[in-house]
């Protein structure tokens, strides 16, 4: 969607980039499960955009680390990335 609105410039087109990124990083592609969903109904409302939401919900759920710059998100319960 980023892409789509110009926030992300990409390449080549993002069904055709990601994939190929993923795979050529070893990044593995993370489902939406039912305990991630469970986790996101027991957020609290401190971030408004839904895909964050969901990405956090996952994040805690699956004990993930989450790489952020958003400020809103960095106010839920996640490990922390500290810059030395």
């Amino acid at each position: 969607m980023k892409s789509q609105l110009g926030k992300l410039p990409l390449p080549q087109p993002a069904e055709t980039y990601v994939p190929s990124q993923r795979a050529g990083h070893k990044i593995a592609s993370l489902g939406i499960d039912e305990g991630s969903i469970a986790r996101l109904a027991q957020l609290p409302p401190l971030h408004r955009d839904p895909f964050d939401r969901i990405l956090i919900a996952q994040a805690q759920q699956h004990q993930m680390t989450l790489l952020t710059v958003d400020r809103a998100v960095l106010a839920y319960n996640l490990p922390e990335i500290v810059q030395v």
